[in-house]
């Protein structure tokens, strides 16, 4: 069930009506440069009860080294840096955590 090592929990807190242009930016500008860096994301969501107007996305990695290289190539690249100008505003807050997977019996079987 377990893919990757590590996860990158990642979740944003956008601007109040302002989560359908900051959606429609993150596909056009963020995304193609994700996966071309970070591959997949495992889940992409928004939230609907709760806290509202976040986007929660989860990228799976190797190893903590892995995460560091790929994180840095996207950080490096001059269209997520286009990216980062177009939505300066429309992020509130950003949360990242690391978590890695733990095996229970009972979970899996």
């Amino acid at each position: 069930m377990f893919h990757k090592a590590i996860v990158d929990h990642r979740i944003y807190t956008i601007t109040p009506r302002m989560l359908p242009k900051f959606l429609a930016l993150f596909d056009n500008l963020a995304m193609p440069v994700l996966k071309k860096h970070l591959g997949q994301p495992l889940g992409f969501y928004v939230t609907t009860i709760g806290s509202l107007n976040q986007v929660v996305h989860l990228w799976g990695y190797d190893s903590l080294d892995d995460y560091e290289k790929r994180s840095l190539a996207r950080d490096t690249d001059p269209d997520f840096q286009v990216y980062l100008q177009q939505t300066e505003g429309l992020v509130q807050s950003q949360t990242n955590q690391l978590v890695r997977p733990v095996h229970l019996k009972s979970f899996t079987s």
